[in-house]
């Protein structure tokens, strides 16, 4: 475990239509929105864009792959921004905002080039050797 005020390595994740389709279907969001270009366009959307699940799941990996394969997400309280359109990339960046015993509080961020996807708060907890 690290110490409060230190920074996670950022992680970039292209935006693909393929991510953004797998996602919702993953997560049996079916709105049209996550998947038909045209019906998108037709709700005012310029194409179709990441639903919260999505955004949910890679924020977790965001922090599981920085705390370790012992890592243990006990909360993630998240708002969505700027939508995460095919063609962009969102960079994921934390800073850890406090630390008790095996358990850190980290303030996540997800910006694209259109300004933040997601900001929130992740709760994790990395328990000591054989527990």
């Amino acid at each position: 475990m690290t110490a409060a005020g230190d920074e996670l390595p950022p992680l970039s994740i292209p935006i693909t239509r393929t991510l953004i389709v797998a996602g919702a279907v993953a997560s049996r969001d079916y709105q049209d929105v996550h998947h038909d270009s045209e019906l998108a366009k037709e709700k005012g959307s310029p194409d179709i864009f990441m639903n919260i699940l999505t955004t949910n799941g890679l924020v977790g990996r965001y922090i599981t792959d920085c705390f370790g394969e012992r890592a243990v997400l006990r909360k993630v309280a998240i708002r969505l921004g700027a939508p995460n359109y095919p063609g962009d990339t969102m960079v994921l960046c934390g800073t850890i905002v406090s630390v008790e015993g095996d358990r850190a509080e980290v303030r996540v961020v997800g910006a694209n080039s259109i300004g933040n996807h997601v900001t929130g708060t992740v709760t994790v907890t990395v328990p000591e050797d054989g527990s």
